[in-house]
């Protein structure tokens, strides 16, 4: 089970994390959000773990100007970015996520027109905001998925779900994402239970 802890935007904090068995970093570069890393330096070493950058109906010049300035190996789109746009970004070297807002009435149809141009997908919870809002949504609906693109699950994950997700199985179920069910405070991660709960899950 891949590990995605999004939110980073400390560098003490990432200098921490970069120290556990994860597999992705996410850096949130939507300026509305508490987690907005804006110029704060991220400077750590991050051996084998991935950089995901985190944009919401970004520009195509903002998101190339942080791939270059971050190094990020992922750029995660999380608004209402078409597949021509999805296309248009592959020219910067780097993996696509698009995420979808999953509630009991989402269509995964939806997901058909991005399946030649996004490497995953991330399914989050609807909520109030793009994306860390803390709320779930029934996992069940993704029995409803049937397409070869692996995804991420999201939304509202905590340490409580440990044995859930030991147990849940989807054929396309690649990893989890995680956020604020692990925050001291917004974009201030807790090591010490994350660290517990990834030694839970991969036990």
């Amino acid at each position: 089970m891949k590990i995605k802890v999004c939110g980073m935007k400390y560098e003490n904090n990432i200098r921490d994390l970069n120290k556990l068995d994860i597999d992705f970093i996410g850096f949130i570069f939507y300026d509305k959000s508490v987690r907005y890393i804006g110029d704060n330096p991220v400077k750590s070493d991050y051996r084998d773990i991935k950089k995901v950058g985190v944009f919401v109906n970004s520009s195509e010049e903002l998101i190339a100007n942080k791939i270059n300035e971050f190094g990020l190996d992922f750029i995660q789109l999380h608004g209402e970015e078409t597949q021509e746009f999805c296309l248009e970004t592959k020219k910067y070297d780097v993996k696509i996520i698009k995420a979808f807002r999953i509630d009991d009435n989402f269509d995964f149809n939806k997901c058909k027109r991005y399946i030649d141009v996004v490497d995953l997908f991330l399914f989050d919870a609807k909520g109030e905001q793009p994306g860390g809002n803390g709320v779930s949504f029934n996992w069940a609906k993704l029995a409803e998925y049937h397409l070869e693109i692996p995804f991420l699950l999201s939304g509202g994950i905590a340490i409580k779900h440990s044995a859930k997700l030991k147990n849940y199985y989807h054929p396309q179920f690649l990893g989890i994402d995680v956020n604020s069910g692990f925050e001291i405070s917004p974009g201030i991660k807790n090591i010490e239970l994350l660290k517990r709960f990834i030694n839970e899950i991969r036990s």
